[in-house]
């Protein structure tokens, strides 16, 4: 039997990248799993996609970032056509890295919009799961955060801040609603191949795999995996939890990257 059988699964931001490979690993274990997009017609052609090569039951509803009212609508739809919630995969977030600096140069109003977008889609929608799954006996949250929301940066405050507030959020929805069976956990990628990456010039991208010691950029399958063992069962003793997908990034010394170049590593 497929570990997610009989469980309904939504994934938020889901028609590419990493939560595109979360629905794809879910669909493939035997969840039902919905899309939660803001184009809908894009996101039929992932469902079908995700359908025709799991053989999984997948369908789409709406999510749009920049409409609050589809955050506890979204969750409203698929229990209403499923009749519960057992897994959410809170995977939106994004930032406007022309405003998205330092303290000193980013905008108030700036930053405040891409927190509210980043954090309140999160809560909202977690919210609205969290009721759902107290009536049908419990499920799993999982957020997708960042290692930028525990590695202070040079730019991108709004944003590292945001996901900082998600992986508190993760916390205390995992220590308020566990005697309910919800269990909450975070995902915290690091330097992962996307579509942003992939603008980074050559230079950058040897730099900054300089200080992840397993020397390689992570995947979107790499993130996908680790959310698929926090949505099922064999997770089911850990809560509360900001799992780094990273390889390694932040954890070593800062003299890391120059150890080479100073003769050796020992």
């Amino acid at each position: 039997m497929k570990e997610m059988n009989g469980k309904v699964a939504l994934v938020t931001a889901s028609t590419r990248g990493i939560g595109f490979e979360c629905a794809q690993r879910l669909a493939e274990a035997g969840a039902a799993v919905y899309l939660a997009v803001r184009d809908t017609a894009r996101g039929r052609d992932a469902a079908q996609r995700i359908a025709a090569s799991s053989g999984g039951r997948v369908d789409v509803v709406r999510f749009d970032a920049g409409d609050r009212d589809t955050f506890a609508a979204m969750i409203d739809e698929t229990v209403d056509r499923e009749g519960r919630i057992d897994v959410l995969v809170n995977n939106y977030g994004s930032t406007d890295v022309s405003v998205d600096l330092d303290v000193a140069s980013t905008p108030a109003e700036s930053f405040l919009a891409i927190v509210e977008r980043n954090l309140l889609s999160v809560y909202a929608a977690s919210q609205a799961a969290v009721k759902s799954m107290m009536r049908t006996g419990g499920g799993s949250i999982v957020n997708i955060s960042s290692v930028g929301g525990v590695i202070p940066d040079v730019s991108r405050t709004a944003y590292g801040l945001a996901k900082a507030s998600i992986n508190f959020l993760t916390q205390q929805i995992a220590v308020q609603y566990a005697a309910h069976g919800i269990r909450c956990n975070a995902v915290l990628p690091g330097f992962t191949e996307t579509a942003a990456v992939d603008n980074m010039s050559e230079g950058f991208r040897r730099t900054f795999l300089s200080c992840v010691p397993l020397g390689r950029v992570g995947t979107a399958g790499d993130i996908a995996d680790a959310v698929l063992y926090l949505a099922g069962d064999r997770s089911s003793y850990v809560t509360g939890q900001l799992l780094a997908v990273a390889g390694g990034y932040g954890l070593a010394s800062p003299m890391y990257p120059f150890y080479e170049s100073l003769g050796g590593r020992g």
